[in-house]
Order: C-alpha cells, then structure tokens, then sequence
C-alpha cells in the first residue's frame, strides 16, 4: 500500500476517512487500495486497516469484527464531530457494564444531521443535543452522554434483573447522586418501567447502598414502630470515620445487613468485629443480620430488632 495512506493509518491507529486520504494521496492511489482489500469500508466515509479486522467471523459486519475501541472511532468518526457515545456503549465507558461483542454502538446524534443507523451502529436523534458540558463529557478519551442521563436510558435497555447494579455501584463509587438521578429522569417522561427506577432511586436518596439494604427497607425495617433510621451515617471513632448501615441514633444501634457473598473470608470477618468492637467503645451496638436470615424470617428478624431497640431506651 502508498506509503502515505500506511502512515495515515498508523496516525490513525487503524482508522481514516475518505476525506483524509484524498487530501494524502491522489484518489486512484486509494481507490487501488481498497481493490487490493488493504482498506475496508467500515461506514460511509470511514475506512479501516484490513489487518485489523477478525479472520474468524466474516459474516459479521465490519465493526463487529474489531476492537470495540476502534469500532466506537469509527462510529464517532462517521458523525464527524457531532456525535457522543450514548446507552449501553456509554455505560461500558464509564466502566459500569461491559458490552459484550454483539451489542452495537450506540450513538446520539442532534435531531436533523441527516445521519441513519448503519450495520452495528444504532444512532438516536436528540432535538437540542450538543456536545456541551452539561451534555457530554470525555472520559477513556471518548465523548459520552453524562452518566446520570446515560443510566436512565440504559435501564429500558436492559433485562429486569440487571437494571438495578448499574445505578447502585454508580451511587456507591460516587460517580452520581440519587438527585441527579432525579433530575435525569425528569429529561425522559416517557420511559418502559419508570415507577420502579423512580422507586430505586428514592431508596438510594433514603441511603440504601444494596439490592439486600433495599429489600430490608421495604419490608422489615420501616414502620410505625421502627424508628427512623439514618443511613450511611458516618460516626467519627478513634481518628477514623466508619459510615453506619442503618443507625439508631436515639437508641445507639447500629442494625448491618450481610450480603450473601460477604463475609466468606475469615480476614473480612476479622475487619468486621474489629470494626464493631471501635464500635462498642463509644456505645454504638452493631447488630448484624445475615441474608440468608432475612430473606428466610423477616418478621423474626423484625421482632428481634424492635425488641433490641426497647431494650437500649432509658
């Protein structure tokens, strides 16, 4: 191939438009290295170092047949400049799910750029879109939709089960808030299985932190009875603050809901009772219950709780 398209390309990193090579080379030059199939049409306008694509899934289209880096340049690449990495390929970005192989690009564009989907690369158009701050961000070197707006659009996306992990780790790492999560979800009015995101989001805004935390609070420790608990209620304890599952303040109870994979290795069992013994020295009592336990008697779980609070008030 024409020294000049090689170096192209290694610029590249694999990736040049048509655009680019004419401005590198006369326009035979390239269109002889597309027939010789050292170039390949990716998208209109985009083409790609036939090395790189993958000799075992030839049927597949082109972008599915490279890197997923390379194949999200390319999509980019194919909206020039007017696009961001929105949905299921933003979400791999910002490094909540991965993206397994088959699922294509997707893409949000401004509403009237005259852009269609194309094999492996689903475009959506937004009216008002843009690439501004308080839409897009650069993250891994990519632009991509926010990422409170990109939860709220993955979750119709994705099966019922796997909706909540995202949102949940998103919250814990502290890469978004339940009140973004709010005003993101005031953006889509019209969404599948709204009430339920709504009703996830409100219990993170509560400070539940996990799939158990939540169960827990919809069905044993709320209640006229119970009292009201402070979440993630951070105690500052021999130079060090430790955030309190559920806590009792009135009451110095600190109720700790064990995850069922949690806790399997005796150095993490050891990390907890040191850690409820700093504890005790300030007279916060930590009850721990496991899921196992919770799942299996709520209401002995509850009655034990409410008997431990009775037995802790003046």
């Amino acid at each position: 191939m024409d020294p000049r398209l090689c170096a192209l390309l290694a610029s590249g990193g694999g990736l040049c438009t048509w655009r680019e090579m004419v401005r590198a080379a006369p326009e035979w030059t390239v269109q002889a290295a597309c027939r010789a199939g050292r170039l390949v049409r990716a998208l209109p306008g985009v083409y790609l170092d036939a090395t790189l694509l993958s000799c075992t899934v030839t049927e597949a289209p082109v972008l599915a047949r490279v890197e997923p880096e390379l194949a999200r340049r390319a999509a980019l690449a194919y909206a020039d400049g007017r696009a961001a990495l929105c949905r299921l390929t933003a979400l791999d970005v910002w490094g909540l799910r991965h993206q397994p192989p088959g699922e294509p690009v997707y893409v949000d564009v401004p509403a009237g750029s005259g852009l269609r989907d194309r094999p492996h690369v689903v475009l959506r158009h937004r009216a008002g879109f843009g690439l501004e701050p308080l839409q897009v961000v650069v993250r891994g070197g990519f632009p991509v939709t926010r990422l409170d707006r990109t939860l709220v659009d993955c979750w119709p996306l994705l099966p019922p089960v796997d909706r909540p992990g995202p949102l949940i780790r998103a919250v814990n790492d502290r890469l978004t808030t339940p009140q973004r999560l709010v005003g993101a979800l005031a953006e889509v009015p019209r969404l599948i299985d709204r009430a339920t995101l709504r009703a996830l989001v409100d219990r993170l805004a509560a400070g539940c932190r996990s799939p158990l935390e939540i169960w827990g609070h919809d069905r044993v420790f709320t209640g006229p009875e119970m009292p009201a608990f402070v979440r993630q209620a951070p105690v500052r304890v021999g130079g060090r603050t430790i955030y309190l599952d559920m806590f009792a303040e009135a009451e110095r109870v600190n109720v700790e809901l064990d995850g069922a994979t949690s806790h399997g290795d005796p150095a993490d069992r050891e990390i907890d009772l040191r850690r409820d013994a700093l504890l005790a020295t300030t007279g916060i009592l930590v009850v721990r219950f496991t899921h196992r336990r919770l799942r299996a008697d709520p209401d002995e779980v509850r009655r034990q709780t409410l008997a431990i609070l009775a037995s802790r008030r003046p």
